[in-house]
């Protein structure tokens, strides 16, 4: 039997919410282990002078606890 743990991390990107997803997985990648899944709750973004500054992700990661 597997018992899971979910962490919600933020993470962010000047380029895309895309690359700030890679980034928050590269990133919780190197202290967690064992991740088996990650969620998108939200996507934010900074505005300024009418243009996208910074690109904001909200994720859940999901991993699994050694035993």
């Amino acid at each position: 039997m597997a018992v899971a743990r979910v962490t919600e991390i933020v993470a962010s990107s000047n380029k895309s919410w895309q690359d700030a997803a890679d980034q928050g997985f590269k990133r919780a990648s190197k202290t967690l282990r064992g991740i088996t899944g990650l969620r998108i709750l939200e996507a934010t973004a900074a505005v300024n002078k009418d243009k996208i500054t910074e690109y904001r992700i909200r994720m859940k990661v999901t991993f699994v606890l050694e035993q």
